[in-house]
């Protein structure tokens, strides 16, 4: 059976950006049954259809979602706590990373492509994480939800993270997991690949003709497998 990165030979760039969660970082798993297990424990019942549309969302959209799907009474702010906590206790002796992340980020560095994180994640999340799997030094710049005012699924994460590099977003490689990630992305006009995690492209991404690979490995051999 033929693979798509058998057939599928990506744009050249001059910079890669990341997203971090269910991208880089093996996370999504782990935080889904965090959060299944804090609803429960708050008397709520979680479920798959609400918990995929948080993936990849801000605090914000994520507190939206959960008073849109369980009411004015949810305790966000007793939720996010719990979360966290626990998201600290499990990550403790080291953050799981994505099959294929280390091959990447290091032939991107020894081509000298920079390299920078878009993330929904606050800052102390992003930069705790990324030092605990040991790959924050890489990254040129890491952008948060502290630094801009717009987050994913607008394109400001994205566009902020290539003005840092100091390189068009036009020449950019865009990596995604989620849809509002890739949304993102794609506004940014970057070359954006999904590469998904906890949730699938639907009809809405594959109308705009994202590229789709099964893992970090297919995008490095589309990448820079010789021609």
């Amino acid at each position: 059976m033929t693979s798509q990165s058998d057939i599928l030979r990506l744009a050249p760039f001059q910079a890669a950006i990341f997203d971090m969660d269910g991208t880089l970082l093996d996370t999504e798993a782990v935080f889904k049954t965090i959060v299944f297990e804090v609803c429960t424990d708050l008397g709520f019942e979680m479920t798959d259809v609400v918990h995929s549309s948080m993936v990849g969302s801000s605090h914000e959209r994520t507190n939206q979602l959960l008073l849109e799907a369980y009411g004015v009474s949810f305790p966000y702010s007793l939720f996010d706590e719990r979360c966290r906590v626990s998201m600290r206790e499990r990550t403790h002796a080291g953050v799981p990373v994505k099959q294929g992340a280390r091959e990447f980020l290091a032939e991107l560095v020894e081509r000298k492509i920079p390299i920078a994180v878009a993330t929904s994640s606050r800052t102390p999340h992003a930069h705790t994480h990324l030092g605990a799997a040991g790959l924050l030094d890489l990254f040129q710049t890491v952008v948060t939800r502290d630094d801009v005012v717009n987050p994913k699924p607008h394109p400001e994460p994205y566009l902020t993270a290539a003005r840092r590099l100091g390189i068009d977003p036009a020449q950019c490689l865009a990596l995604e997991d989620s849809h509002a990630g890739v949304r993102a992305a794609h506004a940014a006009g970057m070359q954006t690949i999904m590469v998904p995690d906890l949730v699938h492209p639907n009809d809405e991404l594959r109308a705009l003709g994202i590229a789709v690979m099964e893992s970090l490995d297919q995008v490095r051999l589309a990448a820079f497998a010789p021609r």
